[in-house]
């Protein structure tokens, strides 16, 4: 199989997220898209909603869609091991006969290489990256001595995959009390709505001791 690994702090999933993910699945013949639900545990994750809660939303979004999985290998990693580096490894002892690709925003290409492990992850993964902001990306890799040696490793998506849905925009209208009810599945805003999430932008606290599957 072919599979995308689309990490991200998913706070909340949007209907943004799960039309590029079906999007890129479709334009790069993808058999399985695996939803990554960062750790709220990461220092680089401003995440204002615990892992219980990111991921009974996952859950709820693609519970009817056999294209898309999930996986809590980074919200279950031990301190140090929830980054991507360690979480391709991962993937790969779990997919062993398949083909990953590491699915990522044209925003973050700049930055790839100071990622912790960052080096490390481009010299053994293959990468997806999607338009974001008008990102000249073939610039941009043509100007990083580590991209540019390891080009052939990145497909690029350049037209139609603008995502205009954030998750920022959606915390924000909860907070000031609005009603973003159709930029997210039906069952992922009556979830918010119940468990009253995002109200003035609060962290909500759900101990992040358990383990979540």
């Amino acid at each position: 199989m072919r599979i995308g690994v689309y990490g991200s702090s998913l706070d909340p999933i949007s209907n943004g997220h799960l039309w590029s993910a079906n999007t890129i699945a479709q334009r790069e013949e993808l058999d399985k898209i695996i939803f990554l639900p960062s750790s709220a545990k990461r220092v680089d994750k401003d995440i204002k909603i615990n892992d219980i809660h990111r991921i009974e939303m996952l859950k709820l979004a693609i519970e009817d869609t056999p294209l898309f999985d999930y996986d809590t290998y980074e919200m279950n990693a031990i301190a140090g091991k929830q980054y991507s580096f360690f979480t391709m490894e991962h993937l790969k002892q779990k997919y062993p006969n398949d083909e990953l690709f590491f699915l990522m925003g044209a925003d973050l290409l700049a930055d790839l290489p100071k990622w912790q492990m960052g080096k490390q992850l481009i010299e053994t993964n293959n990468f997806i990256v999607i338009e974001r902001n008008n990102v000249l990306m073939h610039k941009v890799i043509a100007e990083n001595p580590l991209l540019r040696k390891h080009e052939k490793r990145f497909t690029l998506i350049y037209k139609g995959l603008v995502n205009e849905i954030s998750s920022s925009y959606i915390r924000d209208e909860f907070a000031y009390g609005g009603s973003p009810r159709y930029l997210m599945p039906e069952k992922v805003y009556n979830y918010i709505v119940k468990h009253k999430l995002y109200l003035n932008g609060d962290k909500n606290d759900n101990g992040n001791s358990k383990k979540y599957y």
